[in-house]
């Protein structure tokens, strides 16, 4: 058996996977070969998977350097329960249980021991000597990017990490990162002092999150409402300050929502206790400063909230990405005011230091940026990373909004004017101050004096903020880099100016809700109280065990199981997340609810929908049996048959394409309708390869692994055709 049937073995009955994600094969392959490498994936895609298959596989122990307590906890219960012998040494040991511990990584016991950076190099205590004799198979570097000086969370202890490849030549080590960009990258390499690395970068795309972006204007009104519609997940909202944090936390439990606060500030012990609460779903909603979360591997974090702009791109995406991880659908919302930019420098500059206060200032620009889009945001995120995205995502506020444009010549006017008369050497709260007409003691005399002064005040400031931002978007503007930016005309001024072009900007967006939205949400269709009743189970044995729920199984393998009604170990070792230990530990125990629960309201198992078969059966024809279909159903079945389009039905009836699209896919599964009427031949095999290999049960998965040219109707009328060969 090759090195990498090993590993896929490993992944099946340790982890409980069918198939490596992302770059995972490729760096495993490439650390079984003992040499060192940079792994970027993004949060949630499977790092930790690049070096603990590895871990397994080598004969001696795997040293992890993690930056956080918490996180080396999470680890190591997450891989005991999987029955791998691993462990931690950190601060919150006694002196007993450390000494415990090293005996063990010596006498061979151990296969993963995590360790903070400033205790693997450390002087005086023999940790090298005791490394030396555990004879030491692969280092993995957690966090890489915490190397970098030009990263978003430089630790300068990871700086003495180069020492590794000076005092271990022959050992390989992999250094692994969510967010790094190519000055980062760069940096990592070279401050490892890695030997010829290679690098594996996944796509950083997090395609179940939605990223959006309102107004702060009326931001806590608009928080309540939000919350509102999560009172049962879990979520983080981050505040700039840690004062900022108590009081939110404070006003969101007066207001009934269960809420705690969470910053370096606080004390130890009322930290580690948050931080716990929140882990085991006591705590539905942290409100913290970004000294929290770097360390939470919780997977069910369904959203994360900006109270205040963050300092740049990587911090904005390292965040947003702790919502999540388990791969449903979750959301992100910034609050955002111009005025959050002028704050912010003030704390990204560095006293003597003005190339690396340039470069933050800049960041900061491009997170400004982020948020002022009238273009994709998740495009913009990608490219930020040096990865191409379509110009629409389907799932960010922007592309999901409906967009009302005025003629909006005079206002144009007026901006640009203003921009002319103050010489273009202001910034935008100035100018638009300006323009509205305030008394403000900032605006200069002289300027006072000038003809636009106040021909905007019917124009609110949050309007003008809109239009300037949609003015720069469409080139009629720019506004400049650096720590004080200032508005300057462009070559498309000057017509704006003489009347010579009509201008259309922005009034109103309506945020709608897209198509892959609605499929993504029906994907997987399974017994919400069947799942209700296995989260219970879960809990009980969570508690009894002393783990956070998460790490017994998370939400999408309870959700496989509430879909697929397992009725044996046998179907139950087809759910994803059970490994051979998991099974043998509690699988009886999640199979014995399955059971009652289908015997209660008599249904019948659905595991054999997990893998699409390959062979099809052959069948009488079926005639048409309208009965089994309401009317309008069957009006959109003699639409179809007198030639009119699924557009032009949706628009005739007045319902989404979607809809029509699913009425048409249930005819093709009672075989009244041909698959090849909607689907061309090529694009049918290409998915019934992707079926067979996926499962149809998450359209999703199925689309990501497909060409750009397939759609979401595409899969579903193919499924519709297997279903009818497997009736």
């Amino acid at each position: 058996m090759s090195t990498i049937q090993q590993a896929q073995q490993i992944l099946k009955h340790k982890f409980g996977y069918d198939s490596f994600r992302l770059e995972q094969q490729n760096a495993i392959q490439h650390i079984l070969q003992r040499k060192d490498c940079l792994v970027l994936m993004p949060t949630g895609g499977g790092k930790s998977i690049c070096y603990q298959i590895p871990a397994l596989l080598f004969e001696g122990l795997t040293i992890v350097v993690s930056p956080l307590i918490s996180l080396m906890k999470d680890q190591v219960d997450a891989l005991r329960a999987n029955g791998i012998e691993a462990a931690y040494l950190n601060s919150s040991l006694s002196s007993t249980d450390q000494s415990q511990i090293m005996r063990l990584a010596q006498s061979g016991k151990l296969k993963l021991l995590y360790v903070a950076p400033e205790r693997l190099l450390q002087q005086g205590d023999g940790f090298l000597n005791f490394l030396r004799d555990a004879k030491v198979a692969l280092f993995a570097i957690d966090e890489a990017h915490c190397i970098s000086s030009w990263g978003h969370d430089f630790r300068p202890e990871y700086m003495h990490l180069a020492r590794l490849k000076h005092l271990f030549p022959g050992v390989p080590v992999v250094a692994l990162t969510a967010t790094a960009d190519k000055l980062v990258r760069k940096d990592i390499l070279e401050k490892l002092e890695l030997h010829q690395p290679e690098t594996f970068i996944s796509s950083f795309n997090r395609a179940n999150i939605r990223y959006y972006v309102e107004a702060k204007k009326n931001f806590y009104e608009k928080l309540l409402e939000y919350l509102a519609k999560k009172k049962d997940e879990s979520g983080i909202i981050y505040c700039l300050s840690r004062a900022g944090t108590e009081a939110l936390a404070a006003d969101l439990r007066s207001d009934g929502f269960n809420a705690m606060a969470y910053h370096a500030g606080l004390d130890k012990g009322l930290r580690e206790k948050t931080q716990e609460k929140f882990i085991r779903d006591e705590v539905k909603i942290i409100v913290a400063t970004i000294a929290f979360g770097m360390g939470i591997d919780k997977p069910n974090v369904r959203f994360v909230v900006h109270a205040d702009l963050p300092k740049n791109i990587e911090g904005y995406y390292q965040e947003t990405g702790r919502a999540g991880r388990d791969g449903l659908q979750s959301e992100a919302v910034l609050y955002f005011s111009s005025g959050d930019v002028v704050k912010m420098k003030k704390f990204v500059m560095i006293d003597n230091n003005p190339e690396q206060t340039r470069i933050l200032i800049r960041k900061l620009d491009q997170m400004a940026k982020f948020a002022q889009l009238t273009t994709c945001r998740r495009k913009y995120l990608l490219n930020y990373f040096d990865e191409q995205s379509p110009d629409q995502c389907g799932s960010c506020d922007v592309c999901l909004s409906k967009y009302d444009l005025i003629d909006a010549t005079i206002i144009a006017q007026k901006a640009l004017s203003a921009v002319y008369r103050l010489n273009q050497g202001f910034g935008l709260n100035y100018t638009i101050d300006f323009l509205r007409g305030s008394k403000s003691e900032k605006i200069r005399e002289e300027h006072k004096l000038i003809k636009t002064y106040g021909v905007g005040a019917d124009i609110s400031k949050e309007e003008w903020q809109v239009y300037f931002r949609d003015l720069v978007a469409r080139g009629y503007l720019q506004q400049t880099e650096g720590e004080y930016p200032t508005l300057k005309l462009t070559d498309k001024s000057d017509d704006v100016l003489k009347g010579r072009v009509k201008v259309e900007l922005v009034k109103t967006k309506t945020l709608e809700e897209s198509n892959a939205t609605k499929a993504s949400e029906a994907e997987l269709v399974y017994e919400k109280e069947l799942y209700a009743d296995l989260k219970e189970l879960r809990r009980t044995i969570a508690d009894s065990s002393n783990v956070p729920a998460y790490i017994i199984l998370g939400d999408s393998s309870l959700i496989e199981i509430a879909a697929y009604l397992p009725q044996s170990l046998a179907d139950m070792r087809k759910i994803s997340g059970f490994g051979d230990v998991k099974l043998q530990r509690f699988g009886k125990e999640f199979l014995d609810v399955v059971l009652d629960y289908t015997r209660k309201k008599n249904l019948a198992t659905r595991i054999n929908l997990k893998q699409a078969k390959r062979e099809k059966k052959a069948k009488a024809p079926i005639k048409a049996d309208t009965g089994r279909f309401n009317n309008t159903y069957q009006v959109t079945l003699d639409m179809h048959r007198q030639g009119t389009s699924i557009n032009e039905i949706a628009e005739q009836r007045k319902m989404s394409p979607q809809t029509i699209a699913n009425h048409l896919a249930q005819f093709v599964e009672s075989g009244d309708l041909r698959v090849e009427d909607f689907v061309s031949r090529s694009k049918i095999e290409n998915l019934k390869n992707l079926i067979d290999k996926y499962g149809y049960m998450s359209l999703k998965t199925i689309k990501d692994n497909a060409g750009d040219d397939i759609t979401y109707n595409d899969i579903r009328f193919v499924v519709s055709s297997i279903l009818a060969d497997s009736n």
